[in-house]
């Protein structure tokens, strides 16, 4: 009897097929100041300064997205950093713009947000994508400074 080998596939539910499936354009905007771009930035057909032009697929995940924003962005490389990420889509009931915040990862530390989908995050084709970048040394001393102050706290409530 000849060998049969059988293989497996294990197919995600909202994957894309990235082979025949066209990419579409993402409009990302990307804050180095930790905050995300205020909303009269988006009015009136404006949009922000920093934009990336991402061909993506709807089960791009923000993990991947950070990947990309770090190709173009050195800073953003150390372990540490802080990306935010938020939705930015028009709003049906009047002319302007809503944001909505879908998670954040972290550079160089896995988390709960790193496989989620823009999919599972309900992205529109057409919404823009605002990133906002918290760097590494920001970031840690401001845990370090709060850590700091809980432990001293908890000191002073024991003595």
């Amino acid at each position: 009897m000849a060998g049969i080998d059988i293989i497996i596939e294990e197919k995600k539910e909202d994957s894309v097929d990235r082979q025949k499936v066209c990419p579409f354009l993402l409009r990302v905007f990307v804050s180095t100041t930790g905050h995300h771009h205020k909303m009269s930035e988006y009015n009136k057909g404006n949009v922000p300064q920093n934009e990336l032009q991402i061909y993506t697929w709807k089960d791009a995940t923000l993990n991947e997205l950070a990947l990309l924003v770090k190709e173009v962005n050195p800073e953003a490389r150390r372990k540490g950093t802080k990306f935010s990420f938020a939705l930015v889509y028009p709003d049906i009931r009047t002319p302007m713009y809503r944001m909505r915040e879908i998670g954040s990862t972290m550079a160089g530390q896995k988390g709960p947000d790193d496989l989620k989908t823009l999919l599972q995050a309900r992205l529109s084709v057409g919404d823009y994508m605002d990133i906002a970048i918290t760097p590494a040394d920001s970031w840690n001393a401001n845990a370090r400074k709060n850590y700091s102050q809980s432990y001293t706290n908890h000191r002073q409530r024991q003595y």
